[in-house]
């Protein structure tokens, strides 16, 4: 610093008080900000944690896994593992104002698990969003053919897009050449692989004929070829271009096809509705979510409703909740299948958790909203399978086949599965339509909190760009448009599959261990369960019963759940050996690789970063040392660490003296302003020394 000038570190709000009390409409921390309104917060956790997996993942696995029997791991995942993981990230987020990659200042060793986060959500935020341009697609296409005065565009096979496997409906029309399958060799062509061929191609070549349709399934089958539906169909042939082979999608690295305008235009429209929704970050998305968060509720239960009504319907949720097979809670693949999906549906390790909580008043009851949301996520997966499976009932009974040749999962069920069933029943444009926007409110609460968490990341690392936010959310959205640009192309759908499968598997797990070991072991439980005591103050619901309680939070993050996701962790790698040979013959080889690349890039995260933490310490321990600033955010809310910690530094960031009157310097001996501390509740004022 210039000789002849001083900088003085001055405090925003003047009020060193604490009453507890918290006044919605005004921010607390001035310069990070807060959430506007009461409900804000809650509603942004529960439409990050309710999204697409809960109405298409869920009620699949319930049939997969035993029927009802499958709630039974579920309900444990969630007590044990979901649940401590989702409070272990709000009190975190909350007490230090931090996103993940800065609430890490306890112990800067663990500031790669924050980057890990971000990156998982960074990958997640891709392909969810191109989900949700899917949604787009469908949705802007129904209202196109209404306005045509023409019935949905996947209600029938249309030549101009259909395969010759599309199936308008087995029992009635058949196929979409039904009259050359029927008397093939008398058209004079070929039966090969149970297909209706020509003996030459479109290019002359013999042996390359023209494929006209299945003549028989069964043969086909063996060969790879399988009949669609007309929803099938269109989803495949028109809107993902997958190819009209009837195989499954034969696009590889090398040959990921051509892009497609349409699908682009409809990932830049979701990427549109994002921007829009952000601009102005949690003050604008916390208005956003009044609507995204509780109209798929409003369309669920009009839904069920319908589906009631429907035949069939019964055979569908019996199959549902009475498809109990008690043998399967001895398999072990039940109970990853429970904790993954925990971990998927709560969006626990991800990141999000901690930047939403980040944007709270400091006495926020953090207990109380994670209580509710995750009971109130899982409850929305129950409620959701007698939604969907009352509409595959009556799909299976249109079809006259067994439920459980009907029953999908992922882009099955929510693309084909149910605008299928919805398209036999009277007004099916309007129930598609409202379907759809369900669809795009669900994906787009989850979207936000994706892409507020890798915002906030940035935002923390460079407090300067806090005074053009809104530039940071459409540089962050143009690039990760950019990077989703290759779901456009025929082979998006594959590589969607792909990202799925590999970016939020057992290296979540691994996060998950990492936070609770960081926490439990290396900050301390008991210094930790008085953070959360003093957030909770006296005056919230819950901080009558935290006495009590905590020692079961201490119980989960210092054994249970850490030693239940090693558990899991161990067994996906015993079972990925066992089940490679199938997710090659799936993907192909250079799939797999680009795959673990997704895997590793978390986990190479965290490994650079510790190795930069370690060379740029001056003493190994200082990477489990907190840091000076470590804490709340505002001294008036660091005054109440004194109670439990006598010599904890409450004013950090005054460059003359701490709470006891002693010169504040890190274990380094720089003061915190010569060691770029940032604390937004402080901002410099320069002026000239008088002398």
């Amino acid at each position: 610093m210039d000789e002849g000038r001083k900088e003085i570190y001055v405090l925003k709000d003047d009020d060193d008080r604490d009453d507890e009390e918290q006044v919605f409409g005004e921010d607390e921390n001035k310069e990070r900000g807060n959430w506007t309104g009461r409900f804000d917060f809650i509603l942004s956790c529960l439409g990050y944690a309710v999204g697409l997996g809960n109405v298409w993942r869920f009620p699949y696995l319930c049939y997969k896994n035993g029927g009802a029997v499958f709630f039974i791991p579920y309900v444990i995942a969630l007590i044990f593992v979901g649940m401590p993981i989702f409070f272990l990230e709000l009190s975190l987020g909350q007490f230090t104002s931090s996103g993940p990659t800065a609430c890490w200042k306890f112990a800067k060793i663990f500031k790669g698990v924050g980057w890990a986060m971000v990156i998982v959500s960074g990958i997640v935020a891709i392909y969810y969003n191109m989900i949700i341009a899917w949604a787009l697609y469908y949705f802007v296409a129904s209202w196109i053919d209404i306005a045509k005065g023409d019935y949905l565009p996947w209600d029938h096979c249309n030549p101009e897009w259909a395969s010759p496997f599309c199936y308008d409906d087995p029992n009635t029309r058949g196929t979409l050449n039904s009259t050359i399958t029927s008397n093939c060799l008398g058209y004079g062509y070929v039966v090969e692989d149970g297909l209706c061929k020509s003996n030459y191609g479109a290019d002359g070549v013999k042996n390359n004929g023209i494929i006209f349709g299945i003549v028989d399934k069964d043969v086909a089958k063996k060969a790879g070829y399988t009949r669609r539906t007309s929803a099938e169909d269109y989803l495949y042939s028109r809107v993902l271009r997958t190819g009209p082979s009837g195989k499954d999608n034969e696009y590889d690295l090398s040959n990921m096809g051509e892009f497609h305008w349409d699908l682009i235009l409809a990932l830049i429209g979701a990427w549109i509705i994002v921007c829009l929704s952000l601009i102005k970050g949690i003050k604008s998305s916390g208005k956003v979510v009044y609507f995204t968060a509780t109209f798929p509720y409003i369309v669920l239960v009009i839904l069920l409703i319908r589906g009631l009504m429907l035949d069939g319907h019964k055979e569908g949720i019996i199959f549902y909740i009475k498809n109990i097979q008690w043998e399967k809670l001895q398999e072990v693949e039940v109970w990853k299948d429970a904790t993954v999906q925990i971990f998927f549906s709560l969006s626990a390790s991800w990141g999000g958790l901690i930047a939403l909580s980040s944007y709270n008043r400091f006495h926020n009851d953090c207990l109380r909203d994670s209580i509710i949301v995750s009971l109130g996520n899982c409850l929305t997966s129950f409620f959701a399978g007698f939604v969907i499976f009352s509409y595959i009932g009556h799909l299976a009974w249109k079809l006259d086949v067994d439920v459980s040749e009907v029953a999908k999962s992922g882009v099955g069920l929510a693309f084909t599965i149910y605008p299928t069933a919805v398209s036999t029943i009277p007004g099916a444009p309007f129930w598609a339509i409202i379907f759809f926007v369900m669809l795009i409110t669900l994906g787009l609460d989850s979207e936000f909190a994706l892409v507020e968490t890798v915002v906030t990341a940035i935002l923390d690392e460079f407090p300067s760009l806090r005074k053009n936010k809104s530039y940071v959310v459409v540089g962050v959205a143009i690039i990760l448009f950019l990077c989703g640009l290759p779901l456009c192309m025929n082979g998006g759908e594959r590589l969607l599959t792909l990202m799925d499968d590999y970016a939020g598997g057992w290296n979540v797990l691994l996060i998950a261990v990492f936070e609770c070991v960081s926490i439990g072991y290396v900050y301390g439980f008991l210094r930790f369960a008085e953070d959360i005591k003093i957030m909770l103050g006296r005056k919230n619901c819950t901080s009558f019963i935290w006495p009590c309680v905590k020692w079961w939070w201490a119980f989960c993050w210092c054994f249970f759940t850490p030693g239940f996701c090693l558990a899991l962790i161990a067994y996906s790698w015993y079972d990925y050996n066992k089940t490679f040979d199938a997710k090659k013959a799936k993907f192909g080889g250079e799939w797999i690789i680009l795959g673990w690349g997704f895997t590793m890039s978390l986990i190479v995260a965290m490994i650079v970063t510790v190795l930069y933490m370690v060379c740029k310490a001056e003493r190994f321990l200082d990477i489990f040392t907190p840091r000076i600033d470590w804490g709340p955010a505002l001294p008036k809310h660091r005054r109440l660490v004194l109670q439990y910690i006598p010599n904890f530094v409450v004013d950090p960031w005054d460059i003359s003296s701490t709470n006891d009157g002693n010169s504040a310097v890190a274990g380094n001996g720089k003061t915190p302003i010569e060691e770029n501390y940032d604390n937004p509740a402080y901002e410099p004022t320069k002026f000239s020394n008088p002398e």
